[in-house]
């Protein structure tokens, strides 16, 4: 596995361990997630998850040499 997959991964998994501590701690809106204020501290958070799940998957097909 490539060091710039792993960093992914660990950022993911971070992320993913931030909003788990924020919903049991607060609860989640669904207005919160999908569109949050801008000073909403998930403001951004669902675009920027997506954006480096599917920079993963891109990673995954390429060493698989496979596409979506």
């Amino acid at each position: 596995m490539t060091t710039e997959k792993q960093k992914l991964i660990q950022s993911l998994i971070e992320m993913q361990k931030k909003f788990i501590a924020y919903e049991h701690d607060k609860g989640i809106d669904v207005e919160d997630y999908f569109n949050p204020k801008s000073d909403h501290p998930l403001a951004g958070y669902a675009g920027e998850y997506a954006e480096k799940a599917n920079q993963l998957l891109e990673m995954a097909h390429r060493e698989k040499e496979s596409r979506r």
